[in-house]
């Protein structure tokens, strides 16, 4: 099946008088139509600014490289006027805190009329119409009621149904979720989940799921990509990745997840933190924090290999023929 979206090469550097840092170092991924894909990380990987660099919503002083080809054309060799027929209409995003991602300023409903206006060439009533629709879709009561009221008006979770409304208000190819769950209670967070599901069965929209919930991952993905220190560590599908985790930074996570079936005092945890991105280790990134580092992980950087069928690792453990 052709990808919908092709990610090669990518890397995202933020460049100031003194200095440059190298955020997003070349990472590879593809998501094909209606397609879950999870990306996956503790804070700090590079996640948020992988999916800021499709989007191209990053500061002035960002230097994106690389190819992202959405549908057969690299946005990145679109200028900005090209590149906002695409945001809302072909590609959306729902960012991580609806608070400060809504206008305060604008009523819900006039917030979600405008993507319908700019891209659709509708007239009001037919928008407006069409944004309480939409409401109603993503199971929000009252739907005629809140399209006129405030985002400070709505709990998190209202707000993030609205956030998911405008994202689905042109049925774009693909949305990218970046952390669409964070700060919600256990209830609202599986409401949010199952809606999500809904929308990509129904309409067969692809996703983007970014989070650092592997629970979350477990429930809703197709395939999962595993990042660290801004590279790509680890890619497989859901079932392989949760049954066979192959990069140990991989395993780490998993066995930092609780268990309802296993009686421990004290959930085991990854020691130390992902490392300064001034200041990266010269070999694998993961190795002065990995319980299985060989000297030769020390000196050089692994390559993302096939460790079986559909299933990448980037690590020293599955390249002994390259060891010295």
């Amino acid at each position: 099946m052709t990808a919908l979206l092709e990610v090669k090469n990518l890397k995202t550097k933020f460049i100031n008088k003194y200095s440059q840092v190298t955020v997003v170092d070349g990472i590879d991924f593809h998501i094909a139509p209606g397609e879950i894909l999870g990306i996956v990380g503790e804070s700090g990987c590079g996640k948020s600014v992988t999916s800021l660099s499709i989007m191209r919503l990053l500061a002035s002083n960002a230097k994106i490289s690389g190819e992202i080809n959405f549908n057969g054309i690299n946005l990145l060799s679109l200028n900005e006027r090209e590149m906002r027929k695409v945001r809302g209409n072909d590609i959306a995003m729902i960012f991580q805190e609806p608070m400060t991602s809504l206008n305060p300023l604008h009523s819900i409903g006039k917030q979600i009329m405008e993507p319908l206006r700019k891209h659709l060439k509708i007239s009001k009533r037919d928008a407006k119409e069409k944004a309480i629709k939409l409401l109603k879709d993503v199971g929000i009561p009252r739907a005629e009621k809140i399209f006129h009221e405030y985002p400070y008006q709505l709990s998190g979770g209202m707000r993030q149904r609205v956030m998911i409304a405008m994202a689905m208000a042109c049925k774009p190819k693909l949305i990218i979720a970046d952390e669409p769950t964070t700060a919600l209670d256990v209830t609202i967070q599986a409401q949010i989940l199952e809606l999500m599901n809904q929308l990509q069965k129904t309409n067969g929209t692809a996703v983007m799921l970014i989070t650092h919930d592997l629970g979350v991952v477990a429930e809703v993905c197709h395939r999962v990509v595993v990042m660290y220190a801004g590279q790509v560590v680890e890619e497989a599908d859901v079932h392989s990745l949760f049954s066979d985790p192959k990069h140990p930074y991989t395993q780490g996570l998993m066995k930092s997840i609780p268990s309802m079936t296993e009686d421990k005092e004290r959930l085991e945890a990854i020691p130390g933190h992902v490392p300064s991105l001034s200041q990266m280790p010269k070999g694998c990134r993961f190795a002065p924090r990995c319980p299985m580092a060989m000297e030769i992980c020390f000196r050089k950087v692994p390559s993302l290999d096939n460790v079986s069928e559909n299933h990448r690792s980037r690590c020293w453990l599955y390249a002994k023929e390259n060891v010295e």
